[in-house]
C-alpha cells in the first residue's frame, strides 16, 4: 500500500519561511507528477506548485517567487520551501503524486499538514 505523508507545517509569523516534506512509502515503482495542493477554510482546494519526475515546475501565480518545489527521487521525497510567507497562505497543504505501484500509475493523497501565518 502507497502512502504519502506530509510533514513540516506549523505556525509561522508573516514574511517567514517553512519547509514542507512529502515522503512516498510502499510498493513504488516510480513516482511521475508530485504535487502540493493547499485549502483554507471555506475555499476549494488548489493546486501550489508541480514537479515532474524530470524536474519540471510549475507555480501558481500566487506563489511565484516565494515558493519553490523540488524532489529527490531517490528519496522518494518532494518538498516545498515557502518564503515571504503572508497571512493568505494559511491552509492545510497536501501531497499528491501519481506513483506506478507495481500494477498500474495511480494517484495518491496525503492526510495534509497545516500552515499557519499570523503575528
Amino acid at each position: 500500500q502507497v502512502q504519502l505523508v506530509e510533514s513540516g507545517g506549523g505556525l509561522v509569523q508573516p514574511g517567514g519561511s517553512l519547509r514542507l516534506s512529502c515522503a512516498a512509502s510502499g510498493i513504488i515503482f516510480s513516482i511521475n507528477d508530485m504535487g502540493w495542493y493547499r485549502q483554507a477554510p471555506g475555499k476549494q482546494r488548489e493546486l501550489v506548485a508541480l514537479i515532474s519526475s524530470g524536474g519540471r515546475s510549475n507555480y501558481a501565480d500566487s506563489v511565484k517567487g516565494r515558493f519553490t518545489i523540488s524532489r529527490d527521487n531517490a528519496k522518494h521525497t518532494a518538498y516545498l520551501q515557502m518564503n515571504s510567507l503572508k497571512p493568505d497562505d494559511t491552509a492545510a497543504y497536501y501531497c499528491n503524486a501519481y506513483i506506478h505501484n507495481g500494477q498500474g500509475i495511480m494517484e495518491y493523497w496525503g492526510k495534509g499538514t497545516l500552515v499557519t501565518v499570523s503575528s
